[in-house]
């Protein structure tokens, strides 16, 4: 008998310290092997009596040796000291969205997209109509999340949040079973694997069935159901509820894992991941086509909820050429399956006012269930889309969910339509201020003119600036800025921050105890620094959604650089309107815009109150870039290159950190010019900027 063998017969009470913690050691590999035999292989090799008593013998060494319990213990997976809330998780690599296909040709319109960009490469260069391999997988509807491991140990885990910053959720995703605590085998010194929390729909089921016959209330559907499960405090309440993971990518590598997308894959494979078995490898267009419609057939059969199929180009060289776009990679697009459709009844139309004065009309339905989603309330756009439709109260209509989230109507069934049904007024006042509701020409919304005076507009402004992407501040709802607001609680977003100092309001208020009160300053404090690109979308400006205030911020830098500069560019004939007209991305219709919302003094007047409250705006964080000597740099590329596109140059110009802008001032560093390169070549010559032809500006930018 061996020492190992020894120590293994021998009775817990007798072991040493020493003893026990190779015991721990061995026991945490033994039940992680036989975890992998039987939920990722489905090939056990011990009864269940036997694996019971190895997890017997973990939990009984570790509460006599409670200092030893490892980070990789069995007993994480059952449970553990409930948190006290989730601390963040910067990603090292932002966890971007992807962009939709809803049709055929919207896909083929993204495979040509693809070969314009790589036009000038082989082997698009000499066959511009040439095969493009991709990866097609299902689009899992669950909860995106990422998994960090040091030399083969998971040491981190964390959900999504908003792309940049996500929660730490580490404990609860050691509760699955599919999250390996170990890699099998050789892996880099660091990697991020990234994939999809979901349930299953036997499991969800089942879940429902138990809650129900306790008195809980149940979820609505698989997805807000494992969503909710991986968002535990208690970790012991995730490790109870059937959660399964996929994975499908990768953020963070200390080195490169494979040179093709399905290369990755199977090393996720071999080191102990799930990978979705019904992932493909695709040569061309046509056989990806083919997996979207056949797995669209069988869609009800697989077991899980899907919503689609995604494409993404299998050569990690394309990838990397490729690059993103605003919060999207180039080389991978989700193309979705047919919205499903309902009958219902309409029974009325009521008119919500957004923060920024439009009128928007809203169907009120009798509720029906619609993908799995029960929906009494549709959009009904504006008051064209009504009168091209002739939708009226009282009509049978068709309901279906947009991309399978915005509900929607689509037709009326104008052969049950019920007698004396009388065409939709669409009003012009306000219902919320009683202003005047005018439609500007050229636009398709009609707006309140009440501006400040207007309460619906005062409070979508406020439940804007509280929003997730915005100041995101946990536990202040819809319900609760509409209660705040009405009762002069909160009439301006300063007036957030000061409760935080100041809570004697809430005091007394019904369904707000000295704890919840506590914890709302405590998550208004914790939302005091705010980064420059969420502010500015916090502000709600009109056109300037998250990616243009991502794009202004990492322009101008700092909340004083990009106020100076807004104010400045009231003068549309000045320098400071041309640059902000010359920004990549940013449209003269959106320049005003923002230049007319800095020339309100009540705009800035918020934002002096919300800094004097004590709102601190910092820059944006770059992503990791490799060093260049144009980071930080304006560059404007004019004429036709010859080694890439302008598309292609302009995005690795980013990717290294520059600044690219579409006409030339004081403020350009370089100027790239290829074959005819026009006026712009002209202007940085009167200016003195500095010109690169393209093999100068690719030496300059490290290309071989």
């Amino acid at each position: 008998m061996t020492n190992d063998d020894a120590t293994r017969r021998r009775a817990v009470e007798d072991l040493t310290i020493e003893e026990a913690a190779a015991e721990l050691e061995r026991l945490a590999g033994e039940i992680a092997y036989h975890d992998q035999r039987y939920h990722q292989e489905d090939a056990p090799e011990i009864s269940d009596a036997a694996y019971d008593a190895l997890q017997r013998r973990n939990k009984a060494i570790e509460a006599r040796f409670p200092d030893l319990v490892r980070e990789d213990s069995p007993s994480r997976r059952v449970g553990a000291a409930p948190g006290q809330g989730f601390g963040k998780v910067r990603h090292a690599r932002p966890m971007l969205s992807l962009e939709n296909a809803f049709s055929d040709e919207d896909v083929i319109a993204f495979f040509t997209s693809i070969r314009q960009f790589l036009r000038k490469d082989e082997p698009f260069k000499s066959d511009p109509d040439a095969p493009i391999a991709v990866v097609a997988e299902p689009k899992i509807d669950g909860l995106s999340a990422t998994l960090r491991y040091e030399d083969g140990r998971f040491v981190l885990g964390a959900t999504r949040g908003d792309g940049e910053v996500g929660e730490d959720v580490t404990a609860n995703l050691r509760t699955l079973k599919d999250v390996p605590h170990r890699l099998a085998g050789d892996a880099p010194a660091v990697l991020e694997v990234r994939g999809e929390v979901y349930m299953t729909r036997d499991d969800f089921l089942a879940l429902n069935a138990a809650r129900q016959a306790a008195g809980e209330p149940v979820f609505a559907n698989p997805r807000n159901s494992a969503a909710g499960s991986l968002r535990q405090l208690d970790p012991a309440v995730t490790a109870s509820r059937p959660l399964r993971f996929f994975a499908y990518a990768w953020g963070e590598t200390s080195a490169r894992i494979a040179d093709s997308h399905w290369g990755v894959l199977e090393r996720m494979r071999a080191w102990g991941f799930q990978v979705n078995p019904e992932t493909h490898r695709c040569a061309a267009i046509e056989e990806a086509l083919e997996r979207h419609r056949d797995l669209g057939r069988r869609r009800a059969e697989l077991g899980y909820d899907i919503d689609g199929v995604v494409y993404k180009v299998d050569s990690l060289a394309f990838q990397e050429r490729l690059g993103f776009v605003t919060r999207a990679p180039r080389w991978a697009i989700a193309h979705k399956f047919p919205a499903e459709q309902a009958e219902t009844t309409l029974r009325g139309i009521t008119i919500q006012v957004g923060r920024t004065g439009a009128l928007t009309p809203v169907a009120e339905l009798e509720p029906v269930t619609v993908g799995g989603v029960v929906v009494s309330r549709a959009t009904l756009h504006n008051e064209d889309e009504i009168q091209r439709k002739d939708v009226r109260v009282g009509d049978r209509v068709v309901l279906q969910r947009a991309g399978d989230v915005i509900p929607q109507i689509v037709s009326v069934i104008l052969d049950r339509r019920p007698e004396g049904t009388q065409p939709f007024a669409f009003p012009t006042v306000c219902p919320a201020c009683g202003s005047h509701a005018v439609r500007e020409p050229g636009e398709v919304a009609r707006r309140c003119t009440g501006g400040l005076i207007c309460p619906a507009q005062a409070v979508e402004r406020l439940r804007h600036f509280v929003s997730r992407d915005a100041f995101d501040i946990e536990g202040l709802g819809e319900k609760h800025i509409a209660a705040f607001w009405a009762d002069g609680i909160v009439r301006s977003p300063a007036d957030i921050f000061r409760l935080a100092e100041e809570p004697a309001p809430l005091v007394g208020r019904e369904g707000w105890k000295e704890t919840s009160i506590a914890n709302l300053q405590r998550a208004v404090r914790a939302r005091r620094t705010i980064g420059l690109d969420r502010f500015i979308y916090a502000l709600g400006i009109r056109q300037i959604g998250e990616a243009t205030a991502r794009l202004l911020a990492r322009n101008y830098e700092t909340l004083e650089a990009f106020r100076a500069a807004m104010v400045a560019a009231a003068d549309e004939t000045g320098e400071a309107f041309h640059d902000l007209d010359s920004i990549t991305g940013i449209g003269t219709s959106m320049a005003r815009d923002l230049v007319q919302f800095f020339a309100e003094p009540h705009n800035l007047e918020v934002i002096d109150d919300l800094l004097a409250a004590g709102v601190r705006v910092t820059a944006v964080e770059a992503p990791q870039r490799v060093a260049s000597p144009i980071a930080g740099k304006t560059v404007v590329i004019t004429g036709e290159l010859e080694r890439m596109t302008r598309r292609e140059a302009k995005a690795r110009a980013e990717a290294l950190g520059a600044k690219v802008a579409e006409s030339v001032s004081k403020k350009t560093d370089f100027v790239v010019v290829g074959a005819s390169p026009g006026s712009k070549a002209t202007k940085a010559r009167e200016l003195g900027i500095r010109i690169l032809d393209e093999a100068e500006w690719l030496a300059l930018a490290g290309e071989n």
